[in-house]
């Protein structure tokens, strides 16, 4: 009797639940029943508005399946879903894609890990269906949240703790693809999803105790993770990039991983390999940002994201930093000031209590100027003229900006700033090549760079002949004149040499004597040691391989023997070994430009010199000074006559050789002051005699010229000796009132300033006084006879009403 009504029943049922019922077999383990599977999804087809009727029955039997432990017909389930999926793309299939994602977080809320990745395979099958008719309301955040949790699975069987991890980043992976594609549905860039899906996938990039199951993953989820994570940061559009960025940032502050560098570094390359080569620009700007966020942060972790920045930097296609290009190197130099002020009070941050050490900021300081060569050598030529130009203007100039930083730093805070500032600058020119030097050196670049090799610092002088030596060598010529010594034939160097161009022969022109003045006062200081005389050699070498004709050539070897006169004369500021070091280095050079000249006589003379040198007084040449136990004698009483380079017999063989020697005869004589600062002076003057002699008032008719001054010789030595007394005069003022400024307490100065102001102001007001005009009167000119009132200003003039409104 109730197997009757049972099966009466039965067939009452709708065609679609018998189909479905269909599919299931007696045993589990048989698994589905295909040719009832056939049938069920031919009926779907034929009828598509029964498709969302066989996914909510689906999601029913699976329900009671998962809940009464019956996980082999739950696979059926599973199975059956994800053919129904792959054979039906009808409009109404978001209804069936409701049932499903349903069935699939009913998996993955189950404790079995099983059920989990059955639910994560099914949901991936999904996210590669591409679908006819976009979703409206379709959500999946809780998604995005399970399998981010997955990835961070702790479960205890290492093997399943694996699966489970890697089914969290195919479901991740499904996300992303699922939701990129249609801006219709849920946007997977917005803060609240990326801040889950980055750190899960930066944990299992991260963790190197995970391994892939051996014969069940292809992969380790470390793989998995980076193939997922380029996926992600490919798919990124330009307003998506800093949401994407941001929680990479996040992650490695929370976790402490800049100081590791190597894990944050290799983030960041799959970052800039991974995005559109357009968007590189932006992480730069994200990376600049953070590094600013934490100027108060251990000097390890700001070493940390300088080194990013270093990498990325290289990374990134050839100028496209930016327009913000100065902004970058501004944020870098910004942060060298900040390491020199933390390296000497010795702490970042002192409300916090943050401390700091020499060795960690030092470290910090090579990382940032490496990072400022790494930024410039993507840029074109032109732009890194500029950034040359902004980081000069940043070094701290003595008297005008005496110490920069804290007021703890002082003068020791302006000499490292200057120190790293000039290595940055050096960083920048080492790969600068440029074939027109007027544009590789201007004006205002040479001038403050010259500047710095009359300072006392003898480090400071030697990066700025560094950085000379980089700008002035354009055919890779600087390695050829690492050492200096005598060289017998210099073809062994082969040379590469061009002929000047016109731009060159301007730029000796213009800046030629000012060079050879600074070589020439760098040589005469006393804490010169080996590498600054192997770096002046370079220079010169260079000068004459690089931008030397004839003119250039009869210079420097008058400056050659200039420098042969300071050795000899008797000046307590240089030592004995510096003496016999100026020495050596006038023959190294003289040795050298003797054989690019050509001139056999010439050539013949110099080695002569040498020769009888290395017999007599072999302390005078390189082989003997330049070497790391000099061999200096007591005395240079006996350095005259034949062991020296004689200036006639020199100008006699270069003159018969059709060069202008009239030069060479010309004593050397530099001035320590600067020349162009007085020809500004002299032509301001030059300008002011102009206009007094275009002015009417000084026309021959209203004046007689008085009669021209008699010029003689004695006239022009009597100059001489005033402009010199004036110079020390000006020189000597100067430094008493920098020494006043420097030593004398507040109040005193603060009182002379104030007397000046007070007499500037009392001056000020007699000059008002004369040139204000007084105001016409409102009812005509005054009287005849009346005394003329004192002038009005045109504030306290009192109008009539109808002449205000």
């Amino acid at each position: 009797m109730y197997a009757g009504v049972c099966g009466c029943c039965g067939a009452l049922r709708p065609r679609y639940k018998r189909l479905v019922d269909n599919i299931f077999p007696e045993d589990p383990e048989d698994g589905l029943v295909k040719v009832n599977m056939e049938k069920l999804t031919f009926y779907a087809l034929s009828a598509p508005e029964k498709l969302d009727r066989i996914g909510a029955y689906l999601s029913e039997r699976l329900s009671r399946d998962v809940a009464r432990h019956r996980y082999g017909y739950v696979c059926i389930a599973m199975e059956a879903l994800d053919q129904l999926l792959m054979a039906c793309h009808c409009q109404s299939i978001n209804l069936f894609v409701e049932s499903f994602l349903t069935m699939v977080r009913k998996l993955l809320e189950a404790d079995k890990p099983n059920l989990q990745i059955l639910g994560t395979n099914s949901f991936v099958k999904f996210a590669n269906i591409e679908e006819d008719t976009a979703s409206y309301h379709r959500s999946y955040d809780f998604f995005v949240s399970r399998f981010s949790e997955m990835c961070h699975s702790s479960y205890e069987d290492p093997d399943v703790r694996t699966k489970i991890r890697m089914a969290g980043i195919r479901g991740l992976q499904g996300v992303v693809r699922k939701t990129v594609r249609d801006e219709l549905q849920a946007n997977i860039w917005e803060r609240q999803h990326m801040d889950k899906i980055v750190p899960s996938l930066l944990f299992n990039l991260q963790d190197p105790t995970d391994s892939g199951s051996p014969g069940c993953e292809k992969e380790s989820p470390a793989e998995l993770t980076e193939r997922c994570f380029r996926e992600l940061l490919g798919r990124a559009a330009y307003g998506n990039i800093k949401n994407a960025i941001k929680p990479v940032l996040m992650h490695l502050d929370n976790h402490s991983l800049w100081e590791g560098k190597s894990f944050a570094v290799r983030c960041f390359k799959i970052i800039m390999y991974s995005i559109q080569s357009q968007h590189s620009h932006l992480v730069i700007q994200q990376l600049l940002g953070h590094l600013d966020a934490n100027s108060k942060s251990s000097a390890t972790v700001r070493a940390g994201i300088v080194e990013v920045l270093s990498e990325a930097a290289v990374i990134e296609a050839s100028g496209s930093v930016g327009p913000t290009v100065l902004e970058v190197f501004n944020t870098l130099l910004k942060q060298l000031r900040l390491s020199v002020d933390y390296e000497l009070t010795g702490s970042c941050d002192p409300y916090c209590n943050n401390k700091t050490t020499t060795d960690q900021e030092r470290q910090l300081q090579e990382a940032v100027i490496k990072t400022i060569g790494s930024f410039a050598n993507t840029l074109p030529i032109y732009q890194r003229a500029e950034v040359m130009l902004f980081i000069m203007g940043k070094i701290p100039v003595p008297g005008i900006y005496p110490a920069l930083g804290s007021p703890i730093a002082g003068f020791e805070g302006s000499r490292m700033i200057q120190v790293m500032l000039l290595k940055s600058l050096l960083q920048v020119t080492e790969r600068y090549e440029s074939s027109n030097m007027l544009a590789a050196l201007p004006s205002s670049f040479l001038e403050p760079l010259l500047s710095f090799t009359l300072m006392e610092d003898p480090e400071i002088r030697l990066l700025v002949l560094s950085i000379l030596i980089s700008l002035i060598d354009r055919h890779q010529n600087t390695h050829k004149f690492t050492f200096l010594s005598i060289l017998s034939d210099i073809s062994v160097l082969k040379l590469k040499v061009d002929k000047c161009s016109r731009q060159d022969n301007l730029f000796m022109k213009k800046h030629g004597q000012r060079l050879y003045r600074h070589i020439f006062l760098t040589c005469s200081e006393e804490n010169s040691g080996r590498s600054h005389y192997q770096a002046l050699y370079t220079l010169l070498a260079l000068l004459s391989v690089e931008l030397a004709n004839e003119e250039v050539v009869v210079d420097l070897i008058r400056l050659a023997l200039a420098l042969q006169d300071l050795a000899l004369a008797n000046d307590e500021r240089l030592s004995l070994y510096n003496r016999c070091a100026v020495h050596a280095l006038s023959a190294a050079y003289l040795s050298l430009i003797s054989q690019l000249t050509t001139v056999p006589a010439f050539c013949q003379h110099i080695q002569e010199v040498i020769e009888l040198r290395q017999k007599e007084v072999p302390y005078l040449l390189p082989e003997d000074i330049f070497i790391e136990n000099p061999r200096v004698p007591e005395s240079l009483e006996r350095v005259e006559g034949e062991v020296l380079f004689q200036q006639f017999q020199i100008a006699e063989v270069l003159g018969g050789s059709g060069y202008n020697i009239e030069i060479l005869n010309t004593p050397f004589t530099p001035q320590i002051t600067d020349e162009d600062r007085l020809s500004k002076r002299k032509s301001i003057g030059d300008t002011i005699s102009l206009q007094m002699d275009m002015d009417p008032r000084y026309s021959p008719e209203r004046e007689q010229k008085s009669p021209a001054e008699q010029i003689t010789f004695e006239t022009l030595k009597n100059a001489i000796v005033d402009s010199v007394n004036g110079e020390e005069q000006e020189r000597e003022k100067r430094r008493l009132v920098v020494e006043r400024f420097q030593t004398a307490p507040f109040e005193e100065i603060a009182a002379h300033c104030g007397a000046k102001s007070s007499l500037l102001q009392s001056k000020l007001d007699q000059i008002f006084e004369l040139t204000i005009r007084p105001p016409p009167s409102p009812s005509g000119s005054a009287s005849q006879g009346q005394t003329p009132t004192r002038s009005v200003p045109v504030y306290e003039m009192k109008f009539p009403d109808l002449c205000v409104y």
